[in-house]
């Protein structure tokens, strides 16, 4: 079974505790997180990229010079994507680049990555974590003691703190978010996933 280290906000160890089963005990199997991680990089792409046709550059439709006689090659018009300031073709086009994933293999996915996170011990608990006003030197002090300074963290609570929130965003390496909103992505690209005990708690409500 997997476990993880409890810490207080001073940062000191008080122990160990099991992390649940239905959460923490699944099989790690890699063949869904391609299929998750692909679709989340796809769906946070915003497709707004466009280069114009040929026909949507503004350019007038007279013939730059005549015909013949010139010595040079025809030419119709400036918009002729072998001119400079012509049309691009095949240039990017504005599309959506979002894929869907069922539920049932998002969470999978999740629980995979969550039990591989667990046996590699790479799972912190921190108790009674409140902050009265937003102040980054305490929460750097918290994880110098827990000696998690320096790694990638993925910081998960239960409900949105300002507080915390204003703290943790001016730390390199620490990403915040919600226990509820926690993706398979998130977490494979962290170090360490450190949890609130209520954010646990949630997590085992919204996707068990």
């Amino acid at each position: 079974m997997a476990s993880a280290k409890i810490y207080n906000f001073s940062g000191e160890l008080k122990g160990e505790m099991d992390l649940p089963e239905s959460l923490f005990g699944a099989n790690t199997d890699s063949s869904v997180l391609y299929d998750v991680v692909r679709a989340y990089m796809a769906n946070q792409r915003s497709g707004t990229a466009q280069a114009k046709s040929r026909g949507e550059v503004n350019y007038s439709k007279v013939k730059p010079y005549k015909q013949k006689g010139t010595g040079r090659a025809r030419a119709g018009k400036k918009s002729s994507p072998i001119w400079r300031g012509g049309g691009v073709v095949f240039g990017p086009r504005k599309r959506d680049y979002r894929i869907n994933v069922p539920r049932k293999v998002r969470r999978k996915a999740l629980k995979n990555v969550l039990a591989e996170k667990g046996n590699e011990d790479c799972v912190v608990v921190v108790e009674n974590f409140t902050m009265e006003k937003p102040k980054t030197r305490d929460l750097v002090k918290f994880l110098e003691s827990a000696g998690l300074n320096g790694k990638k963290i993925l910081f998960a609570v239960d409900g949105f703190d300002e507080n915390i929130y204003k703290s943790a965003r001016n730390i390199e390496g620490v990403v915040f978010t919600l226990g509820r909103n926690i993706n398979a992505y998130e977490i494979l690209n962290a170090d360490i996933l450190l949890l609130t005990q209520d954010s646990l708690s949630s997590l085992e409500e919204v996707f068990v």
